[in-house]
C-alpha cells in the first residue's frame, strides 16, 4: 500500500496544481449538477478560443498547438454534446468557423456562476485578507513563471 502524502511535503508548483485541480472538479461539479453534462477540463481549453470569436479549426489548432486532426475532435465532442457548431464563413462558403452555441454560452455563464461561488466559499474561509494575500501569491508566481501572458492573452495551453 503507498503511504499517504503529507500535503506540507509538497513542492509549491505540485501544491498549487493540485488545488488548481480541486477547483475545477468543483466547477464541473456545480455546473453538472445545472445540467451541462459532458464537459471535461480540457474542454475549457478549447471554449477559451470560442468566446467572442468564431476560428477555424487551423486556428483552433495552432492556438493550442495541437493537430487539426485532435483539434477537430475536441470540436466534434463539443458539437455532439450541444455546445458548439461548424458554420459556413460568411465570406468564403469552403472555410468552416467553430462557434458556441447557445446552450455553449449558458455552459460559460454557468461555469462563471460556479466559479463566483466558489469563490465567496473560499473568502468566507480565509476572510478577506487571507484570500486576497493567496491570490496576490499566486498573480507573483504565475509572472515569475511566465505565465502572465499567455493567461492575458487567452493562450493557455494544455498540460502536456
Amino acid at each position: 500500500m503507498t503511504p499517504p502524502v503529507d500535503p506540507d511535503d509538497l513542492d509549491t508548483g505540485t501544491l498549487a496544481l493540485f488545488v488548481g485541480s480541486a477547483a475545477a472538479s468543483s466547477v464541473q461539479e456545480r455546473i453538472a449538477a445545472d445540467g451541462f453534462t459532458g464537459l471535461r477540463t480540457s474542454h475549457g481549453y478549447l471554449f477559451q478560443h470560442l468566446l467572442g470569436a468564431a476560428p477555424t479549426i487551423r486556428d483552433l489548432a495552432a492556438a493550442l498547438e495541437m493537430t487539426q486532426q485532435g483539434a477537430s475532435k475536441a470540436v466534434a465532442e463539443l458539437e455532439a454534446l450541444g455546445y458548439a457548431e461548424r458554420r459556413p464563413d460568411p465570406h468564403d462558403a469552403r472555410v468552416r468557423r467553430v462557434a458556441l452555441t447557445p446552450r455553449g454560452h449558458e455552459a460559460v455563464d454557468a461555469a462563471r456562476r460556479a466559479r463566483t461561488e466558489l469563490e465567496e466559499r473560499l473568502r468566507e474561509c480565509l476572510g478577506d485578507r487571507g484570500l486576497d494575500t493567496a491570490r496576490a501569491l499566486l498573480r507573483e508566481l504565475l509572472d515569475e513563471l511566465g505565465g502572465t501572458e499567455a493567461v492575458r492573452r487567452r493562450r493557455v495551453r494544455p498540460p502536456r
